[in-house]
């Protein structure tokens, strides 16, 4: 089962920031993403959403690349092996961007605007959902960004080590 986090930060840029880290973390297997996503609500108060996964585009190239094998292989029984290939393309590809469209899974969209909206204006928050986490690796590395936890679904005692991990960093850049 997946965690949910949200992490608000006090710059406009600083989600997409940790987002690399998180991405970057992830090469070493130290944390394993099912999503994320990066909102941003700038300083005349727009809130921009960013996600990490285009499914459109996903589903596109997949639907592009299954339609092409099926389309060659019916177009070998009928000895036109390129159109069927062409044609077979075609049609996967846009059917996987209806596809795209049409799911929705990791988290809510209605959910990410909302607190989108509570957001001060010049901030920004991460939604990660979270498949495994190795907090002792990963809470190091996220400290120097700071940051205030919004609402969760980690355990009692993952979540108080992250708020603490969070709230080290603000003590230590107040005046």
């Amino acid at each position: 089962m997946s965690d949910l986090i949200v992490v608000a930060f006090p710059g406009e840029d600083t989600a997409d920031q940790v987002l690399n880290k998180l991405q970057a973390l992830q090469k070493e297997h130290l944390i394993d993403l099912e999503d994320a996503c990066v909102v941003v609500r700038d300083r005349n108060g727009k809130v921009h959403v960013k996600q990490a996964v285009n499914l459109i585009g996903l589903e596109a190239a997949s639907g592009g690349a299954f339609g092409a094998l099926w389309g060659t292989l019916i177009g070998l029984l009928f000895l036109n092996p390129l159109a069927g290939l062409l044609t077979g393309a075609a049609f996967g590809a846009g059917a996987g961007a209806l596809s795209g469209m049409l799911s929705d899974y990791g988290i809510d969209d209605d959910f990410i605007r909302s607190l989108g909206e509570t957001l001060e204006p010049g901030t920004s928050a991460l939604f990660i959902l979270v498949r495994r986490v190795t907090l002792d690796k990963v809470l190091p590395e996220l400290r120097p960004f700071g940051g205030k936890m919004i609402p969760t679904s980690l355990s009692t005692e993952q979540e108080a080590r992250l708020r603490r991990a969070l709230e080290d960093v603000a003590v230590a850049h107040t005046p």
